[in-house]
């Protein structure tokens, strides 16, 4: 399956979450809970981490597609040079 994984640091989540990597998890679940307009907080709190980490996928997509882009670019730039 081409499926592709992507890795985020906690305190890379954190930052994009909460605005600080070093956030609590009591942060990070309240802010998740405004991010998303939720009536209560998620529950367990691994369900908070969970859409931590999807809310900072989401907002850093566009910003990994570019860096993939211009890696594949510059790839291509290095074949072409040594050729």
């Amino acid at each position: 399956r081409d499926i592709d994984v992507h890795f985020h640091t906690p305190s890379e989540v954190k930052a994009a979450v909460t605005g600080n990597g070093r956030a609590d998890k009591a942060q990070v679940t309240e802010m998740v809970t405004r991010i998303l307009a939720l009536q209560q907080k998620p529950t367990p709190a691994d369900a908070a981490d969970a859409l931590a980490l999807a809310i900072c996928h989401c907002w850093r997509a566009p910003m990994i597609a570019r860096m993939a882009e211009a890696e594949a670019m510059a790839a291509e730039q290095r074949r072409k040079y040594q050729a």
